[in-house]
């Protein structure tokens, strides 16, 4: 993990990424000696690397997404030696990086003090399902596909007994290696358009898996399996066995990481 404050003669870079979670073990790198998909942790410090004549680079990023989970905005924190330009470093990394399914949106200069993951004051995730009878084609790997029709209304009805400070156990995965099961849950919309369903979420934080284990109990609503009144004594249950099952990867993407200040405030190249 990057120290306090970057070494003397290095910048402290905040980035923005997108990447196409298919293919990828998830965002942390692999224990050494662990056959698995690369990381995208590893595609980016080794194209970092470049930039350090083969010193190894370390980066903290906002969120830990799971394997085959995307991200529109991520945000990533890594030490670079001085004087590299904004630009140059953006350009660098994303040549580096060629062929993956990886690029580097936006780099700025953090501000002193700023860590990409405790600085950060909110995560926004988006699901999406798509509805309807026919296979995606266009869309395969980037949603859920369920052919039964879903309630939507009753989805967002449901949705609403979430919000707030909640003991969010029935929600966590077994591995979830967080302290408390406690987050306060901001926003968690449900909304339907054509044949996609759009869930909404945003929090501080998450439980690892929270928002795919929510998605998966939502659609057993969706569907009519269960009122939506249900997902109240879902939650008070804290157990896992009570919610429904874990919604596949392939729909969820981060897609926002909000600071106060923003360090990525004004950009836009």
């Amino acid at each position: 993990m990057s120290p306090d404050a970057p070494a003397p003669g290095w910048v402290r870079w905040a980035l923005r990424l997108e990447y196409d979670g298919r293919g990828f073990a998830g965002w942390q790198r692999q224990a050494p000696g662990v056959e698995a998909p690369l990381s995208v942790q590893a595609v980016l410090e080794d194209a970092a690397a470049h930039l350090t004549a083969g010193a190894p680079v370390a980066s903290i990023v906002a969120g830990r997404t799971d394997a085959g989970v995307h991200a529109s905005a991520q945000v990533v924190q890594l030490d670079l030696p001085a004087p590299i330009a904004a630009r140059q470093v953006r350009d660098a990394l994303n040549f580096h990086m060629k062929p993956h399914a990886v690029a580097v949106l936006a780099a700025v200069q953090a501000p002193p003090g700023w860590n990409a993951r405790f600085s950060a004051t909110a995560r926004h995730y988006r699901y999406r399902i798509l509805n309807r009878r026919a296979r995606p084609a266009l869309d395969l790997g980037r949603v859920w596909h369920v052919p039964a029709p879903l309630d939507a209304a009753a989805m967002a009805a449901a949705a609403r007994h979430l919000l707030g400070r909640h003991d969010f156990t029935s929600f966590r995965a077994g591995a979830c290696q967080a302290k408390s099961p406690l987050r306060t849950l901001d926003r968690l919309d449900v909304t339907a358009a054509d044949d996609i369903l759009t869930i909404e979420a945003t929090a501080r934080s998450f439980l690892h898996h929270q928002v795919r284990n929510m998605v998966g109990s939502l659609k057993l609503v969706g569907e009519g399996r269960w009122p939506a009144s249900h997902l109240r004594a879902v939650l008070a249950a804290r157990d896992r066995a009570a919610a429904g099952p874990t919604a596949p990867p392939d729909g969820l993407c981060l897609t926002g990481v909000r600071y106060d200040p923003d360090p990525f405030a004004g950009r836009h190249d």
